[in-house]
């Protein structure tokens, strides 16, 4: 007798079986398509057709940690596209140096507000002060701090714990608290909300970065559902490895290539984006190495991660020697 005859539920089995195959690779497919599609309209159409950023979102941004890295090369981006820029940033004597090169450069007007963002609370009363009266229609969270090396928890101080916490966290719904409401009475406005693609999964050795990044995530998520339909844009930046000084602990993540740009090329494909995408990496490499990672169950990618910082570590401890 035939399989069939004895077993006669077994041909609708493998009907059932090829049909829900075909399915899930038509998923992929598309996800996949989806996926590409959406990084050529973000990181290559965007530089053929940049929005205008003074009059989408207003004539003054601002930028936090703005003296070096990331944000001072977002913020000489912003000042070629025509915006007056108001600088905060710890040391006056980087501010006022940084903004005489822009005025030099770029003939934009600037103003600086010197903030020590790892002190809490009391420093926004200053901040709010020193933008009084400006219509504010960009603001850039950038301001951030990473630990000098990959290491657990338990040797992590307390000084650096409670850093990440008021630089890393505190700092990006203070600042938005205070240039909300003008974006809201006038209907437009743009927040960049600087994030990390280690926000995409824990991430052992330098968990409590990870950790404080995932919150500028979720809050920029939240934000941009809340607003959505009131004329404010709000983008989270989850960009890898930039080579800046806050890399320069370890050549493997600090010597610049392909995936591991400058600042100033990172900074000027983040721009373009603004507008064209609500959450990106800001740079097209990065954005392969996430849809990677997202690809990977986190039982995997966890202990990969966990794996690669050790690397790191041992690479430091030989330079040392």
């Amino acid at each position: 007798m035939s399989s069939e005859a004895l077993f006669p539920s077994l041909g609708a089995l493998e009907h059932v079986l090829t049909v829900a195959g075909v399915l899930a690779v038509s998923k992929i497919l598309l996800q996949l398509l989806w996926s590409l599609g959406s990084g050529v309209r973000v990181h290559f159409w965007s530089r053929l057709w940049k929005k205008r950023l003074v009059e989408d979102y207003g004539r003054w941004a601002v930028v936090t940690g703005s003296t070096d890295g990331i944000g001072k090369e977002y913020a000489k981006e912003l000042a070629r596209r025509g915006m007056n820029l108001v600088l905060v940033s710890r040391t006056m004597e980087k501010l006022h140096k940084v903004s005489a090169e822009i005025v030099r450069e770029f003939g934009v007007q600037t103003e600086v507000i010197q903030a020590d963002f790892s002190g809490g609370r009391p420093i926004y009363e200053d901040i709010a002060k020193g933008l009084q009266g400006k219509e504010i229609g960009i603001l850039v969270n950038n301001v951030g701090v990473l630990l000098s090396e990959p290491q657990e928890f338990g040797d992590v101080s307390e000084k650096d714990i409670w850093s990440h916490i008021n630089v890393n966290v505190a700092s990006v719904p203070a600042m938005t608290k205070l240039v909300l409401p003008g974006m809201l009475r006038r209907g437009r406005g743009a927040i960049v909300n600087v994030s990390s693609i280690t926000s995409l999964c824990p991430v052992p050795m330098i968990g409590i970065y990870s950790a404080t990044k995932a919150f500028v995530d979720f809050f920029s998520r939240a934000l941009q559902c809340e607003y959505r339909n009131s004329g404010i844009t709000v983008q989270t930046l989850i960009p890898g490895y930039v080579s800046t000084n806050m890399t320069k602990y370890c050549d493997l993540v600090h010597k610049p290539g392909v995936f591991i740009p400058i600042a100033s090329t990172y900074a000027s494909s983040a721009i373009n984006t603004l507008g064209y995408a609500r959450h990106t990496t800001g740079y097209w490499a990065h954005s392969l190495q996430a849809y990677f990672l997202n690809c990977l169950d986190h039982r995997l990618s966890i202990p990969m991660l966990w794996m690669w910082h050790k690397i790191q570590q041992e690479a430091m401890k030989k330079k040392l020697k």
